[in-house]
């Protein structure tokens, strides 16, 4: 479905959510569930075209804290009956979930432990394997243990292995198909419900009355008055934020990050489909990650190892938007490392995106110190799984903080539908605490 938009911009709405990517719709339906008049901004030219085209779309569970795991499983539940989600029983296509299941290899640094206590907790069906197991469950692997990732120029690193590394097995995880899909099907769920798009409208201010937001401005000089405004603005938070005069009370910061996800064609390890659409692979012993993609293909990206030169931007709009050699090759080939029958091609082939990371990879969806001025920002790398339930956070920080209730000082507890888990939406906060060693400061959360 193509959203139409108004034939005018609207003067005035009861929230503005700046940013129309898979967060940005989540956040547009759930207000709009709520009966709010939601207009949303971008300054693209549709849904999903920024951060959220680049996704990989990984389901996982995996999470160093007990706010990331249960809002990941609870999530998990949207995807897996998505129509229902979306409150739609047909018309224009869906995004799928391809429950494939997901395999965390055993790197020193993979939390495995740390993740098979939050699982009992929470509620996360597993599975433990040794090296054995692990080969013979996934065809092709090398189990050998090469412990910490290294750059492809150091000798260390055809080095031979040092032991063997098990497992830990999440048969629920996989991947959802189309990602931009999936922000397209958010979108439309909450154009049903009255919300409207306008796309190519770069927002150039931020309105106030005293200490309360009162709308946006547009580059054209359009103002657009509200009495609620979210920022979603995925790699462009940080300069929304500027814009609305809000962040210096925030104790976690959020910077755009240039990343790359490769594809190549998937090895042939036995033939057929079920081949191709064998599990998710997350291997921070070598420091990157792949899933299955279809039409036999595989998707590549990073975990961020420390090793790997960090691509920050100042500005996201000058982000190349193509892949380039060196990490082309520097992932391919670790990949290859562990999947021997995996062929590096000498062409890159993939896409480049631009993240919105915090200082400890764990979104922030909260209020701000400008009444009425909401942000859930920071997503980007491993977020997209939770994007059903974050535009329920959003929801439920507007109704409750807008009717009064001091979220800073009593934070909101969200119960999920589907697992009765309680989160504690402080984990979220822009005034959280980030203990040394209390999250795992990478893009595994």
């Amino acid at each position: 479905m193509t959203i139409r938009e108004p034939d005018r911009v609207p003067p005035g709405a009861d929230a503005v959510v700046v940013g129309a990517g898979v967060i940005g719709a989540a956040v547009a339906l759930e207000l709009a569930r709520t009966g709010r008049r939601v207009v949303v901004v971008d300054k693209s030219g549709g849904v999903g075209h920024g951060s959220t085209s680049a996704s990989s779309a990984i389901i996982r569970f995996n999470f160093s804290t007990w706010e990331g795991v249960a809002s990941a499983w609870e999530a998990h539940y949207c995807w897996a009956r998505w129509a229902d989600h979306l409150g739609t029983s047909g018309g224009p296509a869906l995004a799928g979930f391809r429950r494939t299941g997901a395999v965390l290899l055993d790197a020193p640094d993979s939390g495995t432990s740390e993740a098979v206590a939050l699982f009992d907790r929470v509620g996360v069906p597993y599975e433990r394997w040794d090296a054995a197991t692990l080969r013979s469950r996934v065809p092709g692997i090398d189990t050998g243990r090469h412990w910490p990732p290294k750059p492809l120029h150091d000798e260390a690193f055809f080095a031979g292995p040092q032991g063997e590394l098990g497992a830990l097995f999440t048969p629920d995880a996989g991947f959802v198909d189309d990602p931009r899909l999936a922000a397209q099907n958010l979108a439309d769920a909450a154009v049903g419900r009255g919300a409207r798009f306008l796309f190519r409208r770069t927002v150039t201010g931020v309105l106030r009355g005293g200490d309360r937001v009162t709308g946006i401005r547009l580059a054209d000089g359009t103002r657009i008055t509200a009495p609620v405004v979210v920022n979603a603005a995925g790699p462009w938070s940080g300069a929304l934020n500027r814009l609305a005069g809000v962040g210096a009370e925030f104790t976690v910061a959020v910077r755009p990050l240039r990343q790359e996800v490769h594809q190549v064609a998937a090895p042939a390890v036995r033939g057929g489909a079920e081949d191709v659409l064998g599990p998710v692979v997350a291997d921070t012993d070598l420091g990157t990650y792949l899933r299955p993609a279809p039409g036999g293909h595989l998707l590549i990206g990073s975990t961020v190892p420390a090793c790997d030169p960090m691509e920050w931007l100042d500005d996201p709009d000058t982000c190349n938007p193509h892949p380039t050699a060196s990490r082309f090759e520097t992932q391919v080939t670790r990949v290859a490392r562990r999947f021997p029958l995996l062929g590096v091609p000498n062409r890159p082939t993939g896409i480049a995106g631009v993240y919105d990371v915090t200082d400890d990879w764990s979104p922030i969806y909260d209020r701000t110190d400008l009444n009425g001025f909401y942000v859930a920002i920071g997503t980007s790398g491993n977020q997209f799984k939770n994007a059903p339930l974050a535009g329920r956070f959003l929801a439920t920080l507007v109704d409750r903080v807008e009717a009064g209730h001091d979220h800073d000082r009593d934070p909101l507890r969200y119960v999920g539908e589907h697992t009765g888990n309680v989160i504690d939406l402080a984990a979220f906060s822009r005034k959280r605490h980030v203990a040394e060693g209390a999250a795992s400061r990478t893009v595994m959360g």
